[in-house]
């Protein structure tokens, strides 16, 4: 059976995915290499699951990635796709095309697709989660606003629309069952907010890794344990 393969479109180069997963980004640790200033050390993933890949953005670069020109959290991928990490363009091939038609349920990811602005929004939502600060509830929509340096009214009308796309009832702790949901589908990569800039490696690497799996996140709204002299909840 044909392995699926990426071609790197400047290049040329074709390189086989042979393991289940294969990252993709700038770092000398990476499977696949992007030398290009707008990936990030360690940016994206190829999934393999049976005969189907699906990519994931790992949410650790500004750049974000897209498929066929918009951007994604994660997609499964079809026969040619074009893929963009950052500004370096990349095409997917060896897919089986029958298995692939545009209205095949496996074309629709477990999560809805969001636009940047909206995955930068559940960041800032749920950037507390893996902190080492002690954590009740998420952002509220001023402290977002705040963050990504926009006005609390866009932030609200962004959240507006996430809970449509997520399908988060009216009542209460709205913003709380948001961020559970996103968490417990790996679409963000919370990270504290004192880090400002692209992360070093090892940061990268570090929350790539927490998460990977929604354990690797506190459950966004549950008592935690406050440290030294604080009052334990």
């Amino acid at each position: 059976m044909e392995l699926p393969y990426l071609r790197i479109e400047d290049s040329g180069e074709e390189i086989a995915l042979t393991t289940e997963v294969t990252t993709v980004g700038r770092g000398h640790g990476v499977d696949i290499r992007l030398d290009d200033p707008s990936v990030s050390r360690l940016h994206a993933e190829l999934v393999r699951r049976g005969p189907y890949v699906y990519v994931m953005d790992l949410g650790l670069s500004h750049n974000g990635t897209r498929v066929n020109g918009r951007p994604i959290a994660r997609r499964l991928l079809a026969e040619d796709d074009v893929l963009s990490f950052g500004t370096a363009r990349c095409r997917i091939g060896g897919l089986p095309a029958e298995e692939m038609s545009a209205d095949s349920g496996m074309r629709r990811s477990a999560a809805p697709e969001v636009t940047r602005r909206e995955l930068d929004v559940l960041t800032a939502l749920c950037r507390p989660a893996l902190s080492d600060e002690a954590f009740a509830t998420p952002a509220t929509a001023a402290e977002i606003a705040a963050d990504l340096v926009v006005t609390e009214a866009a932030v609200k009308q962004h959240l507006l629309r996430l809970y449509q796309k997520f399908k988060i009832t009216e009542g209460v702790n709205r913003r709380t069952r948001l961020a559970n949901e996103v968490v417990a589908l790996g679409l963000v990569r919370p990270m504290p907010l004192a880090d400002v800039g692209e992360p070093n490696e090892a940061e990268e690497a570090d929350a790539a890794g927490a998460a990977g799996s929604p354990s690797g996140a506190r459950a966004l709204g549950q008592p935690v344990r406050r440290r030294g002299n604080q009052r334990v909840q």
